[in-house]
């Protein structure tokens, strides 16, 4: 970790300063306690996992990644089945030496960078700002639960 890093906070880290007594001061927010003291690390994830945000990110996620699923293994079964009941298809030349076997074979790695990079979007675009929420509050449940 460089010391310079913005996004590093010292105090909400644990890393609180001392408070006189030798220890280190408590780093949560002044205020009434908080209601949820006392859950256990298990109770606060379960009440998350139950929460309508955290249900949301999870039909997000399967919403993209069922079908892209389903439709990469489809394009894949495709071209084995190519392979072994058409070979005269897969043999036939498109370009010089590249016959159809060739340019299908690439288009099966062309698909894995596309289909990775179109994961990602969807991750960054659709998913990634409600679970780092979910995840603050989550921290902040278990931080306030003495955990």
């Amino acid at each position: 970790m460089r010391l310079d890093d913005p996004w590093y906070d010292a105090l909400a880290s644990g890393w609180g300063e001392l408070d006189g007594t030798g220890s280190f001061a408590p780093t949560g927010p002044p205020g009434p306690p908080d209601p949820r003291r006392g859950h256990s690390a298990a109770d606060i994830y379960l009440e998350v996992q139950r929460s309508g945000a955290f249900q949301e990110v999870r039909r997000r996620y399967r919403r993209f990644v069922i079908p892209a699923s389903i439709a990469f293994l489809v394009w894949y079964l495709v071209y084995v089945v190519a392979a072994i009941t058409a070979p005269g298809l897969m043999a036939r030349p498109v370009a010089g030496a590249v016959n159809v076997a060739m340019v299908a074979g690439l288009g099966q790695f062309l698909t894995t960078f596309l289909l990775t990079g179109a994961y990602a979007r969807h991750a960054r675009l659709r998913r990634d700002r409600a679970a780092l929420e979910l995840r603050w509050e989550t921290q902040e449940m278990t931080r306030g639960a003495g955990l």
